[in-house]
């Protein structure tokens, strides 16, 4: 489970990053919001969704989630105990908000601009809270 979290991560970095430099291309160039454009935020939603049920699998089966159970957390177990979860949820959460709100947008410069806020906030609290020690 760990390994597929891990590999699926890369997948979402990837397709975020993409979706988050369109936006802000489409939104600088003001070019026209696309059924494109329309399907890759949803992509991103959808794997980013996927990522989340993994790794809320991952959380609940690791065997630092029992140990932690049993006594506590710690310094050393905060940052994939309490911090990492937390911001994944913050950020699946903006990217679900600025989906929601691209879509009763009419300009496509608006669009642009929800997935370019919403999108891209979710961007930098999942790169600020990646255990980079543990996973590359």
């Amino acid at each position: 489970m760990k390994t597929l979290h891990s590999y699926w991560a890369y997948i979402v970095l990837i397709v975020l990053i993409f979706t988050v430099v369109n936006a802000i291309i489409g939104l600088v160039q003001k070019k026209e919001f696309t059924h494109k454009e329309f399907r890759l935020g949803l992509f991103t939603l959808i794997t980013t969704h996927i990522q989340l049920l993994i790794g809320l699998g991952w959380y609940f089966m690791s065997p630092w989630y029992k140990s932690m159970k049993a006594n506590g957390v710690d310094a050393t177990n905060r940052l994939l105990a309490v911090e990492h979860p937390t911001m994944m949820i913050l950020a699946i959460v903006l990217i679900t908000i600025g989906w929601s709100k691209h879509k009763k947008k009419v300009k496509s410069e608006d669009k642009f601009k929800m997935f370019a806020i919403f999108y891209g906030l979710a961007l930098l609290f999942i790169l600020a809270r990646i255990p980079w020690n543990n996973w590359i």
